[in-house]
């Protein structure tokens, strides 16, 4: 090693990609920059850490709350990857960790820390915008939006976008709004009905959209789903 090298200082971001259903639509939080760089562009919610002590996990929760006003309690958050091009900060080395979030029936968010403002988005409008988002954030988006896709098809995380009780209909529009594509109804409800603690009933019924009543749900213990129930 080079007498002369030193431990370069690097920055560490973390940044969410926080989506939910909204109007039939899956939606992504952004905020409206405030400070530059980019100030007015709009950005995925996320931040520096706030110490060189403060937890990764942590730190995304608390970006969470402090951006968007949002909790990350009972939030499903995970990280989807690490970004590190040399370049992707005009500021400096900046090292962002980014992570996928989903919670249902969100509130308007209110905007807090550096953001000007905060809003839902549909997440196809936003990335069909090459590089409308500030940073690499278009990509760290449509990586996340992948990785809930793809999970869709053999864990239970669609469970996440529903409340606490959902109809075998209601989470069928799930996925059919999160892959695009529309799914026969009576193999999907046998899928899901067939994959043990994936579905729990909860004895209600109800009558929502018309017809005869359908029966509620909640999310099981399962985590996977074997057989997957595969995209088209």
């Amino acid at each position: 090693m080079d007498d002369g090298w030193q431990i370069p200082t690097v920055a560490v971001t973390v940044d969410l990609v926080v989506l939910t259903i909204r109007d039939d639509q899956l939606q992504v939080l952004l905020v409206e920059r405030g400070i530059e760089p980019y100030a007015g562009k709009l950005a995925l919610p996320g931040g520096f850490l706030a110490s060189e002590t403060e937890d990764i996990d942590a730190a995304a929760g608390r970006e969470l709350t402090e951006e968007t006003g949002l909790r990350a309690k009972h939030t499903h958050l995970e990280q989807v990857r690490t970004y590190g091009a040399p370049h992707r900060d005009p500021r400096r080395r900046v090292i962002t960790i980014g992570y996928l979030a989903i919670l249902p029936n969100l509130p308007e968010p209110q905007a807090g820390g550096d953001a000007r403002a905060v809003r839902w988005t549909p997440v196809g409008q936003t990335l069909r915008r090459r590089n409308s988002l500030a940073f690499d954030h278009t990509r760290v988006l449509s990586d996340a939006v992948e990785r809930a896709r793809a999970k869709l098809e053999y864990t239970t995380l669609a469970t996440a976008f529903c409340g606490p009780a959902f109809t075998v209909a209601d989470l069928r529009h799930v996925y059919e709004i999160v892959w695009g594509e529309r799914l026969d109804p009576r193999n999907f409800h046998r899928k899901v009905t067939s994959v043990e603690n994936f579905l729990v009933p909860t004895g209600e019924h109800t009558t929502k959209d018309g017809g005869r009543p359908a029966a509620l749900f909640r999310r099981g213990t399962a985590q996977t789903l074997y057989p997957p129930i595969m995209r088209g």
